[in-house]
């Protein structure tokens, strides 16, 4: 099947080539929503499955301290998975001609996520596929396009309002005081790991493929470079999301299937 077939039903923006890219013309893999739908059910239980047991009934104490540092790293990384998730259900990539299903996933995801809008954030990406790296694009910025702090600094503020705060105060506010979840557990296991995912998000994903640089300049108009990351290590590192300018290439291929892209893109 091709994604062309079902575009008009899903996600057209998702879908729509660039003007002057190379023609890339889109298809849906096989199983891809078998597998898609199969590897978002698995982050997701694992990463409730991290935060209750760590947050709620996890006692933190001499025994258990040296635990701590691999379960934040783990639920950083699950955390990191679950945008991943939603930025398929974004491009309708995660299960193809299904939008109804590509939506509420998204929607539930980017909500424990911190409790972000589902069409504000799709809105943002969308356009930041429409114009990379440029002053047009959400999630760039001109002023400090070579710095990473300052960068990050108008990216978070940038995505991270009122809404996002109200949420996350009352998740807090309901953990400690009326599920009495202990503050350390609160702050170690469910607000250490969602501000570290962020930094990892938007190194990995945003700065490192976008950030200019006068001896690697860009490929194309799409402003973004991959990285040269094996398998692994591009999987741990942001879900394969380092193969960026395979993704700004061909929005609509999961994340499970860039490393593919990636590759044949060194082969050729």
């Amino acid at each position: 099947m091709q994604i062309s077939d079902v575009a008009a039903s899903s996600e057209p923006r998702s879908f729509v080539q660039r003007e002057g890219a190379p023609f890339s013309r889109p298809r849906v893999r096989p199983f891809q929503t078998a597998i898609g739908l199969m590897l978002a059910g698995c982050v997701v239980f694992a990463w409730l499955t991290v935060h209750i047991a760590a947050v709620f009934f996890l006692d933190l104490g001499w025994r258990t301290l040296p635990f701590v540092p691999l379960i934040v790293a783990l639920q950083c990384w699950l955390t990191v998975g679950l945008f991943i998730v939603a930025h398929d259900a974004m491009h309708g990539s995660l299960a193809p001609g299904w939008t109804r299903l590509n939506t509420f996933i998204g929607t539930f995801i980017l909500t424990i996520y911190a409790g972000f809008a589902w069409r504000q954030i799709r809105s943002a990406h969308m356009n930041h596929h429409d114009a990379p790296g440029t002053a047009d694009d959400p999630d760039f910025c001109v002023d400090e396009a070579d710095r990473f702090l300052p960068w990050f600094g108008t990216f978070f503020t940038r995505y991270f309002g009122l809404r996002s705060i109200l949420f996350v105060c009352t998740v807090v506010a309901t953990y400690i005081f009326a599920l009495r979840a202990s503050v350390f557990n609160v702050v170690l296991f469910y607000g250490l790991p969602s501000l570290l995912s962020s930094l990892q998000l938007f190194y990995f994903g945003t700065f490192l493929p976008h950030r200019h640089e006068e001896e690697n300049a860009f490929a194309d108009q799409h402003n973004a470079r991959s990285n040269e990351f094996g398998y692994l290590a591009s999987l741990l590192s942001c879900f394969h999301f380092g193969y960026h300018h395979e993704h700004h290439t061909q929005p609509w291929v999961p994340w499970w299937g860039l490393p593919d892209h990636w590759r044949e893109g060194r082969q050729s």
